[in-house]
């Protein structure tokens, strides 16, 4: 005998399956409907932005740390465009759109199960708008360049139309228009740049549908949408002047050598040690970068850490924790970003080498944002 749930996950999936057979023309179709029930309420250009992410939204199915992010996006774009008191106009003319263009899977079952799910989504965007501060919700940003140092990275560096406020060791959601409604987030790989670009860092990953477009798909010259910064838990205490150990992992170099930039934007007598973990040599994607902030700068050590080349020299050879623990000194504030596995028993490992647990700083599962 069919149960409740069952019929609540029935119910999930149809509405996915009619969610999914919307088309591009839709996004037109709604600001259309908006704009004839309440003129002037939302701006033509970001109607599409609206439309998916209310709709991804509904349907459900992201991680947690996705739908943090689609959250942040759409509580400060609520609170930005002060919508909060026209949620419900939104809300029917997103239920009238869909209705009109999968009309042939809009059945009298789905149409009640799509209004539950729309008052979920409306009462989270309600919260998130609540703890949302104030500012843009979105930046519309132009690839102007997309490097492959490896089959399953890339390198991508962007230019905002307006200038991201955003500080080393933050992160930021990202969307691509080939996978609209979805936000994954991301950490800038540079300090703040004169010229307004950001360097992002992805891997794509088996299960990673947005990684996998800006890897494989995106080329120089698409737009891109970057969301408000997050807080990891990676930024740099304004008040301490501390040296600093960075162990990175993978791509969570990323956020670790924007702290390096800022430090050398404005050097303060501290010493640095970034310690870069990667499978072999040919795995350290970035290698160039940091041979030039090697280069450049005196206080700042780099030293790579290989879990799986026989060619790698003694002291270079293992993982990056285990590499890291050897260059620990007293005093020093630890930061690390990586992979879960690098990071699972990485706090343990400090504390039992004597390092304060307020010293140790790795990467919260879901940026805060403000």
């Amino acid at each position: 005998m069919p149960t409740l749930i069952d019929d609540d996950h029935s119910a999930r999936v149809s509405l996915a399956a009619a969610w999914a057979s919307v088309d591009v023309r839709a996004a037109g179709d709604f600001w259309c409907t908006v704009e004839d029930r309440r003129p002037g309420l939302l701006p033509h250009r970001d109607a599409p932005l609206f439309f998916t992410a209310l709709g991804r939204l509904m349907v459900g199915g992201d991680d947690p740390a996705s739908r943090a992010a689609l959250l942040m996006v759409l509580g400060r774009a609520y609170r930005h465009f002060d919508l909060l008191p026209h949620a419900t106009t939104i809300g029917d003319a997103v239920l009238a759109t869909v209705a009109r263009h999968v009309r042939p899977l809009w059945t009298p079952q789905l149409a009640p199960a799509a209004e539950r799910a729309l008052c979920r989504a409306t009462q989270a965007v309600r919260r998130a708008a609540a703890q949302a501060g104030d500012g843009r919700a979105w930046w519309h940003v132009q690839v102007i360049g997309h490097d492959r140092p490896s089959p399953d990275i890339a390198i991508l560096t962007v230019r905002p139309w307006r200038r991201l406020p955003f500080q080393p060791g933050q992160a930021v959601p990202v969307c691509t228009p080939r996978l609209s409604g979805h936000w994954r987030w991301l950490s800038p790989a540079n300090a703040p740049r004169a010229d307004g670009t950001v360097e992002l860092h992805v891997r794509a990953v088996p299960a990673g549908t947005v990684s996998h477009r800006l890897v494989h798909e995106v080329r120089p010259g698409e737009l891109l949408w970057l969301g408000p910064p997050g807080d990891t838990g990676l930024r740099l205490d304004p008040a301490c002047a501390s040296d600093l150990l960075l162990v990175a992992g993978g791509t969570g170099l990323a956020p670790l050598r924007s702290l390096v930039e800022q430090v050398a934007a404005a050097p303060d007598g501290r010493r640095v040690t970034l310690v870069v973990g990667a499978r072999t040599f040919t795995d350290l994607y970035d290698s160039v970068s940091l041979d030039k902030l090697q280069c450049a700068h005196d206080w700042l050590t780099i030293v790579p850490a290989f879990s799986d080349d026989p060619c790698a020299e003694p002291a270079e050879r293992g993982d990056a924790l285990t590499i890291a623990l050897h260059h620990h000194r007293p005093g020093q504030e630890v930061y690390l970003c990586g992979p879960g596995a690098m990071l699972a028993g990485a706090r343990p490992r400090l504390l039992a080498l004597g390092v304060p647990a307020a010293r140790i700083h790795l990467p919260a599962e879901r940026p805060v944002g403000g």
